[in-house]
């Protein structure tokens, strides 16, 4: 027999295996096709039933009293069964509501504009404007840090809730009208999140410190303990409604959104868009802390009434918090429209689709999912769970994502930090720093994993061998924890005396026991001794004057140097802001700092695209939730926490407010913090590797793959139907 011949299969009706139904036949019973390359295959189960299976050519039916004909799929628009799954491709538009000018974008790159939009707006929301406006609304609504911290994990447990119920319903639905639905749903969520400032009054700002010495019996320093518990606190619900909105939101964004790119083209160009598409979300980010740095330099009532006296240097200060979060609602739910006219499949879905062959790892799973037809209804469920369990691979290499998730959400939250008090630079400096290096890398991560799978064309265990050689240079290149650290910089009080009195580890010193200093007010100075203070007062400076370009303390009793002429000691002066710190190590760690991030996320598209490699075709959505899930759950959720926690371990000076309760620190012991960090992130590193090796081994691909199939392209096993 030749090839491409035309092949009848006659089939008994309770004959049991894997059929592509066509069309319906009379006289012969259901007719199916089974489309394979270099085969033209006809399965007929006759409506009387043939106990064995055999095979003829369309030539060899001569005489038989059968007639043939050659059925090809139908293209473009239309319904086409392949593999059971519905491939409708058509126009974009809305109904027969088609214009002209839509059709251009029909196609992927169209769809990677509009979905790198919405994962810019998504970004820029939940990871930049969220984050930033944090010490704004604690102040604003008398919020603690538990409270806010809880508000930011809102969003992550919505993920989690959710994304293994909308990949498993949505992976045979319309991918693109479920992206409407998070664009409606995000931008929602930011317009909720706004509201407070709209249903409060007037912000009341009070008295401003004194940040000098008044010795003469004034306590005009000190702040009464008042009672913060009021109802402003009681927002803190409205606040974690939006962020569980745009949770539901960014669900389908990440799961369904990606599988979308996947259906749609083929192996080797998905990892390049996927990678790409991931890439750009990055931006939202630096986006948010862009713009939101910029908005709380608006005073916050601006809209509400007069003119303030204040400034944005005064603690005092509250700023426009709420201005972000209303124009990307609004932003965002302008990308329902391009969303919803995209087609159920873009074209050519459906050859892509056929011509694919299986990487899945082959341990019966796909067989199972073919032969029940897995995904069609709820109750189907818990089986295709089962079969996401039990796959080795996929759990391997979603626990390796956990693990890269664990340290980066905890380096996106706390690296500033680290900046700041290694490098004693300021708060909106060490920002800055991070941002441009965490974003960038990262985006330069993401796109170049893509590109190195689609220029290569890796397969399955290819792209976890790369994916473990970029980890394992990853881990290489924290080690600038160890050698790039600096000590502590002399700190009267913290980790120096007061000109040989006082202790270590207490501020009050006598030079500054007269001054009624606020223990609340932290407003670090630098005297011109070198050592730094916890504010003017504290460093028993009676005087402060404007001197261009910054305000100077003098008359500073804490402050002195001892002149050997005339034996006696001088005050001196100080001026705002920590002293320049003698380490030199800032380049260095930041250069290394951003490869390290480089080579992190530069595994990130390839094991995204492992996953959806190592699953069975109609489950590669439902593989994707639950990535998800578990890296939010097990990554996300906990980075942060455990990373605030071991670094808050290492503090040795803590804030403590009026009524004496315990707040947030203000100074580390740097040495400690560096190799805690490096601890937590060779150990998280670690288990990546680790991970990815047991993926890599247990790893097997299908049997029927292309090679065997080319082989017996005119034999047909009884097994495989």
């Amino acid at each position: 027999m030749s090839e491409d011949k035309d092949v009848l299969l006659h089939l008994a009706q309770s004959g049991r295996g894997k059929t592509w139904q066509v069309a319906d036949s009379p006289a012969l019973g259901q007719r199916f096709y089974n489309k394979r390359p270099g085969m033209n295959c006809e399965v007929y189960v006759m409506g009387d039933g043939v106990d064995n299976p055999s095979f003829t050519c369309a030539g060899e039916l001569a005489g038989s009293g059968l007639t043939t004909e050659k059925k090809s799929p139908a293209r473009g628009a239309g319904k086409v069964q392949c593999g059971g799954e519905d491939y409708r491709e058509g126009p974009c538009g809305w109904g027969g509501f088609t214009p002209q000018c839509l059709q251009p974008w029909n196609n992927p790159k169209g769809y990677l504009v509009v979905y790198s939009l919405l994962a810019i707006m998504q970004g820029t929301t939940v990871n930049g404007l969220v984050n930033i406006v944090v010490t704004t609304i604690e102040k604003r609504f008398n919020l603690k840090s538990s409270l806010t911290g809880l508000i930011a994990a809102s969003y992550d447990i919505a993920f989690c809730l959710l994304s293994l119920f909308v990949s498993f319903y949505g992976q045979r639905g319309h991918k693109p009208r479920w992206l409407a639905f998070s664009a409606l749903m995000i931008g929602l969520g930011s317009i909720v999140f706004s509201l407070p400032h709209f249903t409060t009054g007037l912000y009341e700002y009070g008295n401003k410190f004194n940040d000098f010495c008044e010795t003469s019996g004034n306590t005009s320093g000190l702040q009464n303990c008042q009672d913060n518990n009021s109802y402003l606190s009681n927002y803190f619900f409205v606040f974690v409604l939006g962020q569980l909105l745009m949770g539901v939101g960014g669900t389908p964004l990440y799961t369904l959104g990606t599988a979308y790119f996947d259906d749609c083209l083929p192996g080797h160009k998905s990892s390049l868009y996927i990678g790409i598409a991931y890439g750009i979300s990055v931006v939202g980010p630096a986006v948010g802390f862009l713009i939101g740095g910029q908005l709380l330099n608006i005073y916050i009532d601006f809209n509400k009434g007069p003119s303030v006296n204040l400034t944005p240097t005064d603690p005092r200060w509250l700023g426009a918090w709420w201005i972000g979060f209303v124009a990307c609602g609004l932003l965002t739910w302008l990308l329902i429209v391009p969303f919803s006219c995209f087609p159920k499949h873009l074209p050519g879905t459906e050859q892509i689709q056929s011509e694919r062959i299986s990487q899945a790892h082959n341990n019966g799973g796909e067989s199972i999912v073919e032969l029940k037809n897995l995904g069609k209804s709820f109750k189907d469920f818990p089986m295709s769970l089962l079969l996401m369990v039990k796959n080795p691979v996929l759990i391997s290499l979603t626990l390796a994502s956990c693990s890269d998730g664990f340290i980066t959400t905890g380096f996106a939250t706390f690296l500033p930090k680290f900046i700041e008090n290694q490098f004693s630079l300021t708060s909106s400096f060490s920002a800055v720093l991070g941002g441009g290096v965490l974003i960038p890398a990262a985006a330069v991560g993401q796109v170049l994993g893509g590109v190195i799978v689609s220029r290569f064309k890796l397969e399955c265990k290819n792209i976890i061998k790369f994916s473990l050689i970029s980890s394992i240079i990853s881990v290489a290149l924290t080690t600038v924890f160890i050698f790039a650290r600096c000590g502590n910089d002399p700190f009267a009080g913290v980790s120096a005396l007061y000109n040989g009195t006082g202790k270590i580890g207490e501020l009050d010193a006598p030079c500054n026991s007269n001054c009624s200093c606020a223990r609340s007010f932290y407003d670090p100075v630098c005297g011109s001794d070198g050592v730094q203070y916890f504010s003017g007062c504290y460093a028993g400076c009676a005087d402060a004057s404007f001197s261009s370009p910054k305000k100077v303390y003098s008359n500073c009793s804490c402050i002195g140097f001892y002149s050997g002429e005339s034996e006696e000691y001088y005050s001196s002066k100080a001026v705002p802001g920590k002293c320049q710190t003698t380490c030199s190590y800032l380049i260095i760690f930041m250069a290394f700092f951003f490869f390290a991030i480089v080579a992190t996320f530069t595994s990130a598209t390839p094991i995204t695209m492992a996953i959806l490699r190592c699953v069975p075709v109609k489950q590669r959505s439902f593989a994707l939730g639950v990535q998800w899930s578990l890296v939010r759950l097990l990554g996300s959720i906990p980075g942060p926490i455990l990373f605030g926690v071991i670094i808050d371990s290492t503090c040795i000076l803590w804030n403590f407010d009026e009524c004496g309760t315990k707040g947030a620190c203000w100074t580390y012991n740097n040495s400690n913090m560096s190799i805690s960090l490096i601890s937590i992130s060779a150990a998280s590193k670690s288990l990546t590797i680790l991970f990815l090796l047991i993926a890599l081994c247990v790893y097997k691909p299908p049997t029927n793959n292309g090679d065997s199939l080319q082989d017996t392209r005119n034999i047909v096993s009884s097994e495989s139907l």
